[in-house]
């Protein structure tokens, strides 16, 4: 059927004229699918958000480009309406041909405030449903029911039992699928027109995927304690569970809808195994996944169902960039399990793994080949990679202006180290809520790049002067927010962190004019360019670190002082094999174990020879003359007998990168 992507890439043939200016009020231009279709009809994108910014990348990426007669095909991109396009530059007005695009044109059946709140990439499933039904003309509660039907699967007057909600919630907490605050209002809205859901927290569990998974892990024990009883225990104390959300407190984890996601929610995580008083009584049945028994056959078991669940959910070429950050959780996961030093793997379980890598390896830099080059330009929010996530702050405090923020940057930390630096927080301070999500860092994924992008808000394009280093991150942090009309007072930088200078940090927090804090942790970086035993040494190192209660106390000081707290880092990192160091002497820019940087694609090329199965990456959001040399799969530039933990490349580990919001909950 027709996609309503096909009425805007419809405008665009390459080589007719070299520059459109799109006015585009509602962010179609920057949708996934849309920048890609654009870049393979030999077109580049830029959005005119920055007049500063934008001048410097049209003058020394596109202008000197045609001054010297090379055709290229530009869009220049503004959120605003058709009208807007008379503020762009005089230059710009007279060399191009105007467009506009709007949810409006798309939709004319549909309340445009309801559509505007969709994720774009959940248009396609409207457009088409559209076309199917043919609605009519549809006011704002109709488009509303349309919405939560055709989009998300959820027909309220349907819901009738806790079975039925149940299904509902978890398919879409599962799948980590937002829906926006509206569409959740007029489903509780819906569903209160009766009594049947009277008692249960609906303003917490339905928009709130944390709050969903922890309502249900209160149930459980009470659930194992119903599917327990025995006609002996039948006159026993029943035990006081002390919930903190209100609600039944009887789940119908047994229903066949329900019981088909448990296995997964264990394995994967989101609900932990409990100990049970009779769990001899129910080791035998299908709940024993939630039980804690014998931990090196639960690690077995759970290591088994991940990778039956990461077998079965590895994205597609054309997959969303949320389906892989989303996938790359359960990745992290299986990582995590897979190096825990506590029990031995069995030997077809380990076969499996090495059999799932493979193909989760060719699978995401197919993905990125085709997908990566557009992540860029997407909106900040939610983020999508790390130049965004200073930008999705700075809208905080537009929306709270008298927030604190800080940004942690744990240098090096990979999504996988993550989940054992969370166990243990999680342990030290057990009333912490993770709100995690990912983003991707950028390639080639070395710190001058991808931690300075995290810090200046932007592409690694515009600093180009700065970008083999990291003396600039501070200044860079500094002008990103004197930009969002913030003082120099009330923003600051620390690094070095990881082992002391708490002391400092308490400093700076107490400075009542201080609102905005980045902080750099650079412990796990420091202990994998140390590493010798490999990506199990990097999780025993990285555990041991956390447990002695640095990175808790940390977390405490900024919470104590009201932060709203973000921790990322800038890259993961990956077990390398050798496969050879490039005689290049003095050739290569920049000489990592996992790219070489060159200032000439000439130079690059001579060196490729030797290594073909290398990667040339094109310099996507990078200056021109910074030419990387990525080693293919997990390979690295050193001995070939040599083995290393090291970064700067593309895969999973490298490139997906953990993005955690903290926050205190109920001691």
């Amino acid at each position: 059927m027709k996609t309503w992507r096909e009425e805007i890439l419809k405008e665009f043939t390459p080589r007719v004229v070299r520059l459109t200016l799109v006015a585009d009020p509602d962010g179609l231009m920057v949708e996934e699918g849309i920048l890609q279709g654009i870049r393979e009809r030999g077109f580049e994108l830029i959005p005119f958000e920055d007049h500063v910014a934008f001048r410097y990348a049209y003058e020394s990426t596109f202008r000197s480009r045609w001054d010297r007669g090379e055709q290229t095909d530009l869009v220049v991109v503004l959120r605003s309406a058709s009208s807007g396009l008379n503020s762009l530059p005089y230059d710009l007005l007279q060399a191009g041909r105007k467009l506009s695009f709007s949810l409006g044109d798309l939709f004319p059946n549909l309340s445009y405030p309801v559509v505007t709140e969709l994720d774009r990439g959940d248009l396609d499933v409207l457009y088409q449903a559209q076309l199917l039904h043919a609605p009519g003309k549809l006011g704002d509660n109709a488009t509303k029911d349309f919405t939560l039907r055709h989009v998300f699967e959820i027909a309220p007057e349907l819901i009738r039992q806790p079975p039925d909600l149940l299904r509902i919630l978890l398919r879409r907490h599962y799948r980590g699928q937002r829906v926006p605050g509206i569409l959740d209002e007029r489903f509780m809205q819906i569903l209160g027109q009766s009594d049947r859901f009277a008692d249960w927290p609906l303003a917490k569990i339905v928009p709130d995927r944390q709050a969903f998974f922890a309502f249900l892990q209160e149930r459980w024990p009470p659930f194992l304690d119903r599917i327990a009883v025995s006609p002996e225990t039948m006159a026993e104390p029943v035990t006081q569970y002390g919930l903190t959300f209100e609600g039944p407190v009887d789940l119908p984890f047994d229903h066949e809808d329900i019981r088909i996601y448990l296995d997964n929610l264990f394995s994967e995580g989101l609900l932990s195994p409990v100990v049970h008083g009779r769990a001899n009584r129910l080791e035998s049945t299908w709940a024993s996944i939630g039980i804690r028994t014998n931990p090196a056959a639960d690690r077995e078991r759970r290591l088994l169902g991940l990778i039956q669940s990461v077998a079965e959910t590895l994205p597609p070429s054309d997959a969303r960039h949320q389906e892989w950050l989303s996938f790359a959780y359960r990745w992290a996961e299986l990582m995590a399990i897979k190096q825990d030093g506590g029990a031995v793997t069995s030997k077809p379980a380990l076969s499996d793994l090495r059999e799932l890598q493979g193909r989760v390896d060719s699978a995401f830099i197919t993905w990125v080949q085709k997908r990566y080059a557009g992540l860029h330009n997407l909106p900040a929010f939610p983020p999508a990679m790390l130049h965004h996530v200073p930008r999705s702050m700075a809208r905080h405090r537009e929306e709270s202006p008298t927030a604190k923020v800080a940004l942690l940057v744990v240098d090096g930390l990979a999504l996988d180290q993550w989940v054992v630096v969370r166990e243990v927080l999680k342990a030290q301070r057990p009333a912490l809520i993770f709100r995690e999500s990912a983003v991707f860092a950028w390639i080639p994924t070395l710190t001058s790049v991808s931690r300075q992008a995290a810090f200046a808000g932007k592409a690694p394009l515009y600093f180009p002067g700065s970008i083999q280093t990291t003396e600039k991150e501070a200044a860079l942090w500094a002008q990103f927010w004197i930009d969002q009309g913030l003082t120099p007072r009330e923003v600051e930088y620390l690094k070095g962190l990881g082992d002391g200078m708490l002391g400092e940090v308490a400093e700076y927090v107490a400075d009542r004019s201080l609102q905005v804090l980045g902080l750099v942790v650079d412990k796990v970086d420091r202990i994998m360019h140390g590493m010798e035993l490999g990506t199990a040494g990097m999780h025993n190192q990285v555990r041991q670190w956390a447990s002695r209660g640095y990175l808790a106390q940390l977390l405490d000081l900024l919470l104590d002082h009201e932060f709203h707290l973000t921790i990322t880092s800038d890259h993961g990192n990956v077990e390398a094999e050798g496969i050879g160091r490039p005689a290049e002497g003095a050739v290569a820019d920049l000489r990592g174990e996992r790219v070489r940087v060159y200032v000439d694609s000439g130079l690059r090329a001579r060196v490729k020879e030797r290594f073909p199965e290398a990667m040339e990456w094109p310099a996507i959001g990078l200056p021109d003359d910074f030419l990387p040399l990525i080693a293919p799969g997990r390979k690295a530039f050193i001995r070939e007998d040599e083995r290393i933990v090291a970064h700067g490349g593309i895969s999973l580990e490298e490139l997906v990168v953990p993005l955690v919001h903290v926050e205190r909950g109920r001691p």
